[in-house]
């Protein structure tokens, strides 16, 4: 059964956040919110959580995870990103973006794409989220929180702790926060292109 914490959205309570945060080092699966929609999360090595995440979402090995930090120099250690690629980044978080960029050795191999070795990256602009964030001090794991068939992310707290409450360890609520998942664009060959067009802006990178 998951445990449910109702998160204030402007000032998170610093008791709550840190319960949440033991809960992930302890290796929980949780849903939280973004800036964007409701999203799956868990810790980096946390293999059992994530194999729940390709179960509940019903994802093939071709699926690009994102690592979510909690900021620019937190992203960097996880790929790979040159100067051009970096400015237009830099200008464009945080916000409901993810990146698609080349792997560093630091991501696990069962994140990467299987060919291309690449790997999602967002910093979101949303204050529960970066309260986690800087309690975990490393990124979390993360997939939008879309059930299969469904045309639309979850967005109620209550309701996905009634429909995932068998395969979820916590629900973090904040109230409600949209639908509209990101805009991914990919920068792996060197230029934009946009994959996904999403909350973020699209128009800065076309």
């Amino acid at each position: 059964m998951a445990k449910y914490f109702d998160v204030h959205p402007q000032t998170p309570q610093t008791r709550t956040i840190g319960t949440v945060v033991d809960s992930l080092r302890a290796g929980a699966l949780i849903a939280y919110p973004t800036d964007s929609c409701f999203a799956l999360g868990c810790r980096l090595g946390n293999h059992d959580a994530l194999e729940r995440i390709r179960s509940i979402r019903r994802l093939d090995d071709r699926h690009h995870f994102t690592l979510v930090c909690e900021n620019f120099a937190q992203l960097g250690q996880f790929v790979q990103v040159d100067n051009d690629v970096f400015r237009a980044i830099k200008a464009a978080t945080p916000g409901s973006y993810t990146f698609i960029l080349p792997a560093t050795r630091e991501v696990p191999r069962r994140l990467m794409h299987p060919k291309k070795k690449t790997v999602g990256v967002r910093i979101p602009d949303h204050t529960v989220t970066r309260a986690l964030l800087a309690e975990l001090g490393e990124p979390l794991v993360s997939s939008t929180l879309l059930l299969p068939d469904e045309a639309e992310p979850l967005t109620q707290g209550w309701e996905i702790k009634e429909r995932l409450d068998h395969v979820l360890d916590a629900v973090v609520d904040s109230g409600d926060c949209g639908t509209e998942p990101t805009t991914v664009v990919d920068f792996s060959g060197g230029e934009a292109e946009i994959v996904r067009r999403g909350a973020g802006d699209p128009s800065r990178f076309e």
